[in-house]
């Protein structure tokens, strides 16, 4: 079953229902001014930290977070690259 992780933002009731039609469980807590509270797995929401925190990491790559190569897999592996570097050093 595929699933969204995603943030308050994200708080919708047609964006939850959209993401049901397509068969998709979203995971997105809701807001705090809601009258009822929506249920969501806080297990994997719990983990949606270690995404950010990724791409928290890759923008301290100037290549990276200003683009600079102009064909998408020249870009693909300055992220790989930097990815190593960034968690593996």
């Amino acid at each position: 079953m595929k699933r969204v992780i995603s943030d308050r933002g994200y708080d919708a009731n047609r964006i939850r229902a959209a993401l049901r039609e397509q068969g998709t469980i979203p995971i997105i807590p809701g807001r705090r001014n809601r009258k009822r509270p929506i249920q969501y797995d806080e297990r994997r929401y719990k983990g949606r930290w270690r995404v950010e925190a990724m791409f928290c990491r890759l923008k301290n790559f100037r290549r990276i977070a200003a683009r600079y190569d102009k064909l998408a897999r020249n870009f693909l592996s300055a992220v790989s690259l930097a990815a190593a570097v960034a968690f593996w050093l």
